[in-house]
């Protein structure tokens, strides 16, 4: 009877697990692959990009469309905008699928912590989409330009900003949960991905973007932006987003050159970094101390210049090691003097070192931050020559 009384038990109970009732049929929806939002005025503007599922299709044949869509609107909350948007959509916004919210460069400058509430929030979006800002561009005109090679835009930008981030390092991948953390944190400013357009906005939106060899209009990355608080507030260059890579312990690769003895110069691919950055108090002083080390291989010499020999080895080890410390050196520089926003969060390392002398000085870390006492200490190593010990110009010249 206990046997039959359980049997009877659990096939009352498989009456409400049903999983159909919330269902969402794939041709009911309107899936978005990328989220941009700006402001106008006093008003939110929210744009979203619509993958057209027929044109991305690899086995039914394309009509020629465009591979997606974008609708916008506006309203006082993102929230209000979002809603608005169903007056234009045939199908129900679906924000599970979203890769990639952009946020237009004006937005940014006002602050995104407001922006970013809703996302953040809503059950519907997931925690593991990146953040980028539109760089002197709306995100609106960025999510409107076709892109060649990958159909759907939004997968073009997260792939770049993949690739960049392990072959380059000028680029590091954020997403929502990393970004609301750190604004969170007392002590650090975030850093973002900044996107621009290349060419003239208005072509990058017809067919003709994606149908010619060369292609007029692309999109970017321009190197990563600043923000103090929760306002953007500048872009670095190409090198100094690179060494906040490395500050970051963030770069997979990346390549440097160096200048040979006898002239011409020698790039070689950093193939691994690892960054150890310590805070600590001298006589109530705070001081940073940041350990990198390097290994790389012999990328491309285009000199002459004995690989084979340790003397050469060790050449090319220390010149590696000066230009990378003097490049790491200048943009702290820079960040302390021009920016003054702790991006590299020194002052969690200070905290972390010594919790009640921070306390001390906590309130006044944005005027310490300037004149903050950083050594820099970098150590390379060359484990690789390549295929060829030694350059092809070396051989012209024995013949």
């Amino acid at each position: 009877m206990s046997k039959f009384k359980t049997i009877c038990l659990l096939l009352m109970v498989t009456l409400f697990l049903s999983g159909c009732w919330s269902k969402r049929e794939l041709n009911e929806l309107a899936i978005v692959s990328a989220l941009g939002i700006d402001k106008v005025d006093d008003e939110f503007e929210v744009t979203v990009q619509i993958v057209v599922p027929g044109e991305i299709s690899s086995k039914a044949p394309t009509s020629g469309r465009s591979p997606v869509t974008t609708n916008y609107a506006k309203g006082k909350t993102i929230f209000e905008a979002i809603r608005k948007m169903t007056t234009l959509s045939t199908r129900k916004i679906y924000f599970a699928h979203t890769q990639v919210v952009i946020i237009g460069e004006e937005l940014a400058k006002e602050g995104i912590s407001e922006a970013l509430d809703l996302i953040s929030r809503d059950h519907e979006f997931r925690n593991d989409f990146n953040v980028i800002i539109a760089h002197e561009a709306t995100a609106k005109e960025v999510l409107n330009i076709l892109t060649p090679i990958e159909k759907v835009p939004a997968n073009k930008m997260i792939n770049s900003l993949n690739t960049s981030e392990k072959a380059w390092g000028s680029t590091i991948a954020i997403n929502i949960d990393e970004l609301v953390s750190t604004l969170s944190s007392p002590e650090t400013s975030p850093i973002l991905s900044a996107i621009e357009i290349k060419g003239d906005a208005t072509l990058g939106m017809g067919a003709t973007n994606v149908d010619k060899v060369k292609t007029p209009v692309v999109l970017k990355y321009a190197g990563l932006a600043v923000f103090k608080e929760d306002k953007y507030i500048g872009l670095l260059t190409e090198e100094e987003s690179k060494s906040v890579s490395f500050l970051s312990d963030k770069i997979k690769s990346t390549i440097e050159i160096i200048a040979c003895p006898k002239g011409g110069t020698l790039a070689t691919e950093i193939t691994k970094s690892k960054t150890k950055i310590k805070g600590k108090f001298e006589k109530g002083t705070p001081k940073i101390n940041v350990h990198i080390d390097v290994e790389q291989n012999v990328g491309e010499v285009e000199c002459t210049i004995n690989l084979t020999s340790q003397k050469s080895i060790d050449y090319v080890n220390k010149k590696t090691e000066e230009l990378i410390k003097k490049q790491i050196e200048k943009s702290i520089s820079t960040i302390q003097q021009t920016y003054r926003s702790d991006i590299l969060g020194f002052g969690e390392e200070l905290h972390r070192a010594d919790p009640e002398k921070w306390k001390k000085i906590k309130n006044d870390w944005p005027t310490i931050f300037q004149d903050l006492a950083v050594n820099v200490e970098v150590h390379v190593k060359t484990k690789g020559l390549g295929t060829m010990q030694n350059s092809l110009l070396s051989k012209k010249k024995k013949e």
